[in-house]
């Protein structure tokens, strides 16, 4: 009887054993993936455009809007747990401003549902910043509560991670890409932690800037294949400093997309008036102008740093607001140069990256002054700061404008390099980028 009782408690134990890892094994959650989150969302902004006669309603701050789908911001989506994750997407409305919309959601992928909606951004104007707490979690700050660093901006110093991937096209005839390739100067220290580019390339600089640019040839066989570059980043803020030598005339020059003279002379003039202390003061008056009658919107043909364009529709991205206010300085007398490169998340530590950043200088009172009027534009509270300031979170991959290189394209020079500019067969096309970044783990927000 013992023994009888002793095997039924034997398998007992093994069976509740086996119970108890099966359990385990099942309580496992599934992590959740950026496209199905992305997915996610735009199946929800589908659905319910179709059933409200082909406009997104959204109902925030006593207002109700009807809006369409822009895109969705991908370096933004995040899983925040079992059954819970966070999209961002930008949404225009009738009159064409556009909205950052910050989405809840819950559920499985494939039967996602958005708990949760709000306003963050009014044409790049945000109506609170998040704050990440140590366990991870994020709550609403409003922007008057801010720090500057969750206004995006690090004083002083930073370094961080940062990675370049590009994934090629199918190449189905003769194409050739241009890379830009970040290098060390007085502000920025950059170390290539690795270069992985499988295919013979070249180093090639630009005639006027001297930038470093990666040239490759890639045949039909490279197609899909990707290049991956991994910089580690120390940089310093920015502030107004002395350059040696005399200013180069090109600074005053006009270029393709950046006309001198003309109605720019006339705005100029007339944004100026009252003003005629110093090419400071002058210079401040442009840059309020540019603040004061431009809108941050990525809507319609922006994106190509085009003073006329800027001039005509009064919208667009950080080039339109640098390359306008280029044209207007220069029309002055006074010397004014571009640069691009990725601004830096200073309110996380790690993830994807809004695509590229530019900004511009100016020169006045034996000095180049440092200004990013899009950024000031977005957050006025730090109008001042981005008058003679640069935030030490960017990195810079170029200079200049209408950029001359040997090989170069057939449409020669190439406006500005930001992205790779692939061309196959004579004609530009857009390759898949995407920029990541991660900060050591000691440094706190």
């Amino acid at each position: 009887m013992i023994k009888r009782i002793s095997f039924i408690l034997i398998l007992l134990s093994v069976f509740g054993s086996c119970q108890e890892k099966k359990e385990t094994k099942a309580q496992k959650p599934k992590r959740v993936s950026i496209a199905e989150i992305e997915a996610g969302i735009k199946d929800f902004i589908q659905k319910k455009t179709e059933e409200n006669g082909g406009y997104f309603e959204v109902s925030d701050r006593g207002k109700d809007f009807r809006m369409k789908l822009v895109r969705v911001h991908t370096e933004y989506l995040s899983n925040l747990g079992p059954k819970r994750n966070f999209a961002c997407v930008d949404l225009a409305d009738e009159q064409g401003d556009v909205y950052d919309v910050d989405f809840f959601l819950d559920g499985e992928p494939g039967a996602m549902t958005v708990t949760e909606t709000s306003v963050h951004k009014f044409n790049g104007k945000p109506y609170y910043a998040w704050k990440q707490k140590p366990d991870k979690t994020w709550n609403r700050i409003p922007v008057k509560e801010a720090t500057t660093r969750l206004l995006g901006v690090m004083e002083g110093s930073d370094s961080f991670d940062f990675r370049y991937e590009v994934v090629l096209p199918e190449l189905n005839g003769d194409a050739k890409m241009w890379i830009p390739i970040a290098t060390t100067d007085e502000y920025q220290q950059i170390e290539i932690a690795e270069m992985k580019v499988p295919m013979e390339y070249k180093l090639l600089h630009d005639k006027e800037f001297n930038n470093t640019i990666l040239y490759l040839a890639p045949g039909s066989k490279e197609s899909k294949k990707t290049i991956d570059i991994l910089y580690k980043v120390k940089r310093i803020e920015k502030g107004p400093y002395a350059e040696a030598g005399p200013i180069d005339t090109r600074y005053l020059a006009d270029n393709r997309l950046m006309p001198v003279g003309g109605r720019f002379e006339t705005i100029a003039k007339d944004a100026t008036r009252g003003r005629d202390g110093s090419e400071l003061m002058k210079a401040r008056a442009l840059y309020d102008y540019i603040i004061d009658n431009m809108r941050y919107m990525k809507y319609g043909n922006y994106g190509k740093g085009d003073s006329n364009y800027a001039c005509d529709v009064r919208t667009g991205n950080c080039t339109e607001f640098h390359s306008f206010f280029i044209s207007l300085s220069r029309s002055l007398g006074i010397p004014a140069r571009f640069a691009v490169g990725a601004s830096i998340p200073a309110d996380r530590n790690e993830g994807g990256i809004d695509g590229y950043h530019c900004w511009a200088e100016f020169y006045a009172e034996g000095k180049w002054w440092p200004i990013d009027i899009s950024e000031a534009n977005k957050y006025t509270a730090l109008a001042t700061y981005y008058f003679g300031h640069h935030p030490a979170n960017r990195i810079e991959f170029s200079k200049g404008r209408d950029l001359l290189v040997e090989p170069g394209p057939a449409s020669e020079p190439i406006n500005f390099l930001a992205y790779p500019y692939l061309e196959i067969e004579g004609k530009e096309v857009v390759t898949k980028t995407t920029f990541t970044f991660t900060r050591p783990a000691n440094q706190s927000l």
